[in-house]
């Protein structure tokens, strides 16, 4: 999807159509610029200037998304909100609102499924999906059937994307960034060497920075050129396992399939404070907002079917340092308050000197909930300590 939630945020208000819009900070369910609202007008009808710039803002969020007009002055994902407005200072700044996001990722793959039913989810903007066996797929070598999802989707929910066809998944997604936005890129085998090997390395989904600035250590900056280096030469300077990957995506060789049905690994909550906040002078309110992360997370296993039985937190200190602690008790649980409990004995493990910037919660070792798995007879200790109220935690928060 182009500019997913940006797109989203276009659709509720129109008038900002055209505009450097860039989405990050607090979640919010009501926004601000409603109070202004004129009696009986719509969201529409607030005027461009009573929304607020991004120039003043103050605080530590980042930016979920941009529009394309913002994007041109060098603003995008995950780049601090300060940092933005140095670069956009005119940019409107709105708040994320993740629950109406998700209404329309649902829309946009129900629309898909009901034309190609075999569909990856990759998120809440992004799909995987395979033409080999559907009607009229191969037409174009797939361009047909693009333009026919494109239009369905547009037609149901306003937003456009950007559709890659390729033989396979690793060059999918790089083509799917060729003509953004609301753009089709098609890309055959023999295209390679014309429309893949002159991209940078970056390009490659799973070349991170750090591979790539190696990777320019050794004067490779494209993909042809990564291509031209021998397997085993990558082998010996990246290791068997990477080393013999990137040889293959090089020569956009991909042999994973569309997978219908992943089961997630983990699922976490975590914030970002405004300001730091000391477990000791803020204890009351790093409890609420641990406390609430707990239920959060719980209302998304509950939601999504799913149980855990490892349960960790997560830490960011002042300093940008990250400490991680675990916990694994003997009964799967979807529960908040054993969250929050066993989540209260993993802090109690970690140093809470200095002061924190984030804070985070996660359950890992999921199952489906009433799975046999799931519903195995638990043993004994581990559980029984981590779902006795812990009267410790409160000194921690």
């Amino acid at each position: 999807m182009d500019a997913f939630y940006a797109s989203v945020e276009l659709l509720r208000y129109p008038q900002l159509k055209g505009k450097a819009v860039v989405i990050g900070g607090g979640r919010r369910r009501v926004d601000e610029a409603i109070r202004n609202l004129p009696e009986g007008g719509t969201l529409a009808d607030i005027p461009v200037e009573a929304f607020p710039l991004l120039k003043d803002y103050t605080g530590r969020g980042v930016i979920t998304t941009a529009t394309y007009p913002a994007r041109q002055f060098g603003v995008g994902s995950a780049m601090g909100l300060m940092k933005a407005a140095k670069l956009c200072p005119q940019a409107i700044i709105l708040p994320v609102d993740f629950d109406e996001y998700r209404r329309y990722s649902r829309a946009f793959k129900k629309i898909i499924l009901e034309v190609a039913p075999l569909m990856e989810d990759r998120g809440v903007d992004e799909v995987y999906i395979d033409f080999t066996d559907v009607p009229g797929g191969q037409r174009e070598g797939g361009r047909s059937l693009a333009r026919l999802l494109q239009k369905a989707i547009f037609d149901a929910t306003g937003l456009t994307c950007s559709i890659g066809v390729a033989p396979n998944k690793l060059i999918a997604k790089m083509a799917s960034e060729f003509n953004k936005p609301n753009g089709i890129s098609v890309v055959y085998e023999d295209d390679l060497e014309k429309l893949i090997w002159p991209l940078p390395c970056r390009k490659v989904n799973g070349i991170g920075p750090k591979a790539d600035e190696k990777l320019k250590r050794f004067g490779i900056e494209t993909v042809g050129q990564l291509a031209a280096r021998d397997r085993d030469w990558l082998v010996a300077n990246f290791g068997k396992a990477t080393g013999a990957w990137m040889h293959e995506v090089s020569w956009g060789r991909d042999s994973r399939p569309v997978v219908t049905e992943s089961e997630p690994v983990s699922m976490s909550r975590e914030t970002t404070f405004d300001r730091d906040l000391h477990a000791v002078r803020d204890r009351a309110e790093l409890g609420a907002i641990f406390t609430q992360l707990c239920e959060q997370l719980a209302a998304d296993l509950q939601r999504k079917g799913y149980v855990g039985k490892t349960i960790g937190i997560k830490l960011r200190y002042d300093d940008f340092r990250i400490a991680t602690r675990d916990q694994t008790i003997d009964r799967f649980t979807d529960d908040a308050k054993t969250i929050r409990q066993t989540g209260g004995l993993c802090l109690k493990r970690v140093p809470l000197e200095r002061p924190l910037r984030l804070l985070g919660v996660r359950v890992g070792a999921l199952a489906k909930a009433g799975s046999p798995e799931a519903l195995a007879p638990a043993g004994s200790g581990a559980h029984r300590a981590a779902a006795e109220p812990v009267a410790t935690t409160a000194s921690l928060f």
